[in-house]
């Protein structure tokens, strides 16, 4: 009986090994990424959020990941405290199977020394990312 009981243990943690070393599917690791990226941004983190972008970037077709860095840095000077609140946000693949990944978001940033926020302003967002590896890249950046 012993016998038995450690050979399903044994199958079990290896089922259970096997499943924590599978890489998520395109899909759920393009969500995690955009989550990653509010968090990031959020924590002030501007090397983390640089990183985050693809060696293609841009922003509004006119701005590059050095628009990004001065940008992220006037910023977080200016604000002790920053919010992204993502009020609407869905994210998909384009088209199905390939290594582009879409996010549309109606988003709120707010910035704030103390507190209450002194400047929040809401933007229609789209990020297109790409795949690049196992990792999704933020390659182009849009809002109104």
């Amino acid at each position: 009986m012993h016998r038995r009981t450690a050979s399903l243990t044994l199958l079990a943690t290896a089922a259970g090994l096997l499943t924590a070393c599978s890489k998520p599917d395109p899909q759920t690791a393009l969500e995690a990424a955009v989550q990653q990226l509010q968090d990031r941004l959020e924590a002030r983190d501007s090397k983390a959020v640089l990183a985050m972008l693809d060696t293609r970037f841009r922003a509004q077709d006119e701005y590059d990941a050095e628009w990004a860095r001065k940008t992220m840095a006037l910023m977080f000077l200016r604000y002790a405290n920053v919010k992204v609140i993502a009020v609407t946000r869905s994210s998909r693949i384009d088209p199905p199977g390939s290594s582009i990944g879409i996010t549309e978001a109606q988003v709120l940033v707010t910035g704030a020394q103390g507190l209450i926020p002194e400047r929040a302003s809401p933007y229609s967002v789209q990020l297109q990312w790409a795949l690049d590896g196992s990792d999704w890249k933020l390659r182009d950046l849009r809002w109104e």
